[in-house]
């Protein structure tokens, strides 16, 4: 998981900078994140910076839909860098797939909007204990909480097909919130992915995901690193058990990719194993919306 031995393993080489700066040169030319209470848009999709309240405050995040219809929704969770440039591009490549995809700031409680410019700004800027204090505040219930204010509020939106079901994906952190979000309205979230999520399976902890599935009425990708993998291999197999125990549709699978792999700023991201990602999550919505 991404964790600050994670950080440190990914600690930046002059090399990766290298790599990094050349990713950053390229989303420079893709779509900037928009200002409060603005809105953006082209011929297929529209982009709004929202907020709304929840129990615990104001959340933001940014909303991206197509232009026209109605269109089954999605919860995006990011990773631990939270909302930036290369997460909006992953919103808006699944906006135009056809899916209206509200990404939210999940450390709204303590500050709004974008954090970091990436995972270079990220390691620059002591990112992991500026961010460490936020965290602690997000479990189970805190994301309940949150999920259950995001589905409402995507309900009341023109640009969502109530009819259908809501998905939701995250990465590193924002894999088992995922599960919680399942779990905390399972009659609107019908599909949950997990891409390198940490903390999936936790046996000192009530509401670990894998101890939840059976409060949800969701289809499940788990799309685990190889590193994890490595450090924590049986994780995979206890929640494919509790899965299989629960009645839910687990698809558990390890992808030839690090931790971060499916993210393009990220110091793992690896092409080949992100696209395949990416079908899989696809495939998902597609038998679960």
């Amino acid at each position: 998981m991404c964790d600050e031995a994670k950080l440190k393993e990914w600690a930046l080489s002059r090399r990766q900078l290298g790599v990094l700066a050349g990713a950053a040169a390229v989303t420079a030319c893709a779509p900037e994140a928009v200002t409060a209470g603005t809105e953006t848009s082209d011929a297929a999709l529209i982009q709004t910076k929202v907020s709304f309240e929840t129990a615990d405050g104001t959340m933001d995040g940014v909303f991206v839909h197509p232009a026209e219809g109605k269109h089954p929704a999605v919860i995006f969770w990011p990773d631990i860098a939270s909302i930036r440039t290369a997460k909006i591009d992953m919103v808006r490549r699944l906006a135009a797939e056809g899916f209206a995809v509200l990404m939210l700031n999940p450390y709204y409680r303590d500050v709004a909007g974008q954090q970091f410019d990436d995972f270079t700004d990220f390691f620059a800027n002591d990112g992991f204990p500026k961010v460490t204090p936020w965290r602690r505040k997000l479990d189970a219930d805190s994301i309940g909480r949150d999920a259950g204010s995001a589905v409402e509020w995507l309900d009341a939106q023109a640009a969502v097909d109530t009819s259908k079901g809501i998905g939701t994906q995250g990465y590193c952190m924002g894999g088992p919130f995922t599960v919680w979000s399942a779990a905390a309205v399972p009659t609107r979230i019908k599909a949950a992915a997990s891409f390198h999520g940490g903390g999936l399976v936790r046996s000192d902890y009530e509401k670990s995901p894998h101890k939840v599935l059976g409060q949800t009425d969701a289809g499940f990708l788990i799309a685990v690193a190889q590193d994890d993998d490595a450090k924590e291999p049986t994780h995979k197999d206890e929640f494919a058990a509790a899965a299989k125990a629960a009645g839910r549709l687990a698809v558990v699978e390890v992808y030839a990719g690090g931790h971060g792999w499916t993210v393009p700023d990220s110091p793992s991201y690896a092409e080949p194993a992100a696209e395949k990602a990416y079908t899989d999550l696809l495939s998902l919505y597609s038998q679960q919306l």
